[in-house]
């Protein structure tokens, strides 16, 4: 046995086995010049799963150029008619389940998106969800009349 198979798949007080567990962190700068900062993984530090399902790797884009907001999700071991993506209001969940493979992931988006334009593709373990962005509304202002 492999040392690195020793972490790969882990068996429970239940006779079932979990794993691999993984987690971390991916930094993006935005538009505005900040970093932001997002979790992944199926496990956070210190604590066990829950669950035998698996969150995807999820990383954001926002092409100002093109006017879209992607999401890419890397979910290897799936087939795109395991694949399912809903849009609640401003949250995106992609689910997939594949024999042992599950994946599970929520997705808040931040900018204003049409989600009528909302497209998706599969292609060698990548999920691409694109939406078109909307242009932010403008705050009206009023004009008050001091007496």
């Amino acid at each position: 046995m492999d040392f690195d198979d020793v972490f790969e798949n882990v068996k429970s007080e239940d006779g079932k086995t979990y794993g691999p567990f993984y987690y971390g962190y991916s930094m993006t700068v935005g538009p505005d010049g900040k970093p932001q900062i997002q979790e992944y993984g199926n496990v956070r530090p210190g604590l066990l799963p829950t669950a035998e399902t698996r969150e995807p790797l999820i990383d954001t884009i926002v092409d100002e150029k093109e006017g879209v907001l992607k999401l890419v999700a890397e979910m290897p071991g799936v087939e795109k008619k395991d694949i399912k993506v809903v849009v609640e209001g401003n949250v995106v969940n992609v689910d997939a389940e594949h024999g042992e493979k599950k994946y599970h992931g929520r997705v808040p988006i931040k900018r204003k998106v049409d989600a009528d334009s909302v497209k998706a593709s599969y292609t060698n373990g990548i999920l691409e969800v694109q939406f078109k962005l909307k242009a932010e509304d403008k705050p009206k202002g009023r004009t008050v009349e001091v007496n």
